[in-house]
C-alpha cells in the first residue's frame, strides 16, 4: 500500500464522521442522545464519550510522537507490521458495514464502568476531536509512517507504526460512528 492510500483512507473516514456529527447528531435532543434500548447498550452520548476518551490518549500521543521524531523523511510506500495490521483489521468494519468482532472497552474508556466520561458535551468535543485528528493526519505527511512508533492505550510497551496507529484510530472511530447511526435507526428511538 502507499502512504497516500493511508492518508486518504483515514482522512475520508474522519471527514465522513464530521459530516455525520454536523448533519445528524448535532440536532439531537438530550433525550435522544441518552436513550438506550436496554441497560447493557451504550447510548449515543456514551458511544461518543468513549471516542472522546480514546481521543484524549491517542491525539496527545500521536502529536507528541510526530513532533519529537527524528524520522522526517516520508516514504512513498508503506507496509504495516503484522501486529499493526492485526490491530486495525480487528477494528475495520466488514463490507456490509458490520462489526466482525466485538471487544470490551477497558474500564477507563468505558462509560458503563466510568460514567464520569459522559459530560454533556460529547458532540462538541467529538467534533473538535475529529478536526484535531485531521490536523494530525496533515502533520503525519512530513514524517515516516513506518519509523515513527506510537504506544497503544492499553500498554505503553506495545507500539504500532504511525501508519498502523492512524488506521487503528480511524477504523475505531468509524466502527463507533456506525454503532451510533445504527442505534438511531432502532424503531424505539425517540423522535425528540
Amino acid at each position: 500500500m502507499t502512504t497516500q492510500w493511508v492518508f486518504n483512507e483515514v482522512a475520508t473516514i474522519t471527514e465522513k464522521n464530521i459530516q455525520h456529527l454536523k448533519s445528524k447528531f448535532s440536532n439531537y435532543s438530550e433525550n435522544q442522545l441518552n436513550w438506550k434500548p436496554n441497560p447493557s447498550t451504550w447510548s449515543v452520548a456514551e458511544i461518543f464519550a468513549h471516542l472522546n476518551a480514546y481521543a484524549r490518549f491517542y491525539h496527545t500521543t500521536l502529536n507528541d510522537r510526530i513532533d519529537k521524531t527524528r524520522f522526517r523523511v516520508p516514504r512513498i510506500n508503506y507496509t504495516s507490521s503484522p501486529l499493526g495490521k492485526s490491530a486495525w483489521m480487528s477494528m475495520k468494519l466488514g463490507n456490509a458495514r458490520n462489526v466482525k468482532r466485538k471487544f470490551n472497552a477497558p474500564g477507563e474508556y468505558n462509560p458503563s464502568v466510568n460514567p464520569a466520561l459522559v459530560t454533556g458535551e460529547e458532540i462538541k468535543t467529538l467534533l473538535q476531536g475529529q478536526n484535531d485528528f485531521l490536523s494530525i493526519i496533515e502533520k503525519s505527511v512530513a514524517v515516516s509512517l513506518k519509523k515513527v512508533k506510537v504506544p497503544i492505550s492499553i500498554s505503553k510497551l506495545v507500539r504500532l507504526r504511525l501508519g498502523d496507529a492512524l488506521l487503528f484510530v480511524a477504523y475505531h472511530n468509524d466502527r463507533h460512528m456506525e454503532q451510533a447511526l445504527k442505534l438511531t435507526k432502532n424503531p424505539q428511538f425517540p423522535k425528540k
